[in-house]
């Protein structure tokens, strides 16, 4: 857990929210990820707040962050959300699986609701954040956490929609047979193993008809080029890639006219991120600046 001062807080607040009116969007992020660094209900608060903002992108960075922080009292604003049909599917879909990684039980009634949502994408993270809700509660999925300990430090820290598994993972990824649970644990075992061949068999996955699907092989593969959902998440990629050829990819895209917003304001962050790679910065998340760090007390 981390702390900051109540005046820090209020700073954080007013830039994600804009309150001035004038804030860039790429600042309003990283003032989202050091409120995500503090995992307190105070920073869930103000992200939660966030959700009238009328960004796409920014909304479903913010329901992004409240599932890592894996905060149950994220759950109202996240359920808001999902409800909502008229908020843009990437949004809904981003809060359904917010829910399935913080893995409540108290959420499993709500996302059977949308088990047969017009929006594919909706309804197809609805059934993987069902499916990990109950996995997590079994056996199988108690002795898994039992056996993670908590001086291990992860390759990947962020938590995935769906845990990985071990197997013919190439076979299983590709089987439309399969539920997209046990898909999705072959995808990120795949990516666990990080082989060229892992690499290329995570490509295959573009084959899919799902575009949730090839969302997330575009998160893991750190790349792609598809519907405006893949697409925002490739652009970002791209920024944390961080090498020189990457840049007038992502300026161009920001300012052509013809690009969707979300696929535009994501090469706006994306190039902040690309500047923050190949700066001195100790941390992306450093919505305070450099003078007023974020104080660790311990987990």
């Amino acid at each position: 857990m981390t702390t900051i001062s109540d005046s820090n807080l209020k700073i954080l607040e007013d830039s994600l929210l804009n309150k001035s009116g004038d804030v860039l969007l790429h600042s309003r992020f990283r003032a989202l990820f050091t409120l995500k660094s503090l995992k307190t209900e105070e920073a869930v608060r103000v992200i939660s707040a966030g959700f009238q903002d009328p960004s796409a992108l920014l909304k479903h960075e913010l329901a992004y962050c409240l599932g890592q922080m894996k905060k149950t009292s994220a759950l109202p604003a996240l359920e808001s959300v999902l409800k909502n049909t008229s908020e843009d599917p990437m949004v809904r879909h981003e809060a359904a699986e917010a829910m399935g990684a913080i893995s409540a039980s108290a959420s499993l009634p709500i996302l059977k609701q949308y088990l047969a949502d017009p929006n594919r994408s909706v309804r197809e993270t609805c059934e993987i954040a069902i499916a990990k809700i109950e996995w997590d509660n079994s056996e199988e999925g108690k002795q898994h956490a039992e056996s993670l300990s908590d001086t291990t430090i992860p390759l990947y820290t962020s938590i995935d929609p769906a845990p990985p598994s071990s197997g013919l993972l190439a076979g299983q990824m590709l089987d439309t047979r399969l539920s997209l649970f046990e898909r999705y644990r072959a995808m990120f075992a795949l990516r666990n193993i990080g082989t060229p061949a892992a690499v290329d068999a995570l490509a295959a996955g573009f084959s899919d008809d799902s575009t949730l699907f090839k969302h997330e092989i575009a998160f893991v593969l750190q790349n792609g080029e598809e519907s405006e959902m893949v697409r925002h998440e490739a652009a970002e990629a791209l920024g944390g890639i961080g090498t020189p050829e990457v840049l007038p990819h992502l300026k161009e895209w920001m300012s052509r006219e013809d690009a969707p917003l979300v696929v535009r304001q994501s090469c706006e962050v994306a190039i902040d991120m690309w500047e923050h790679e190949n700066s001195d910065e100790f941390q992306y998340a450093n919505g305070l600046g450099a003078t007023t760090p974020v104080v660790s007390i311990g987990a």
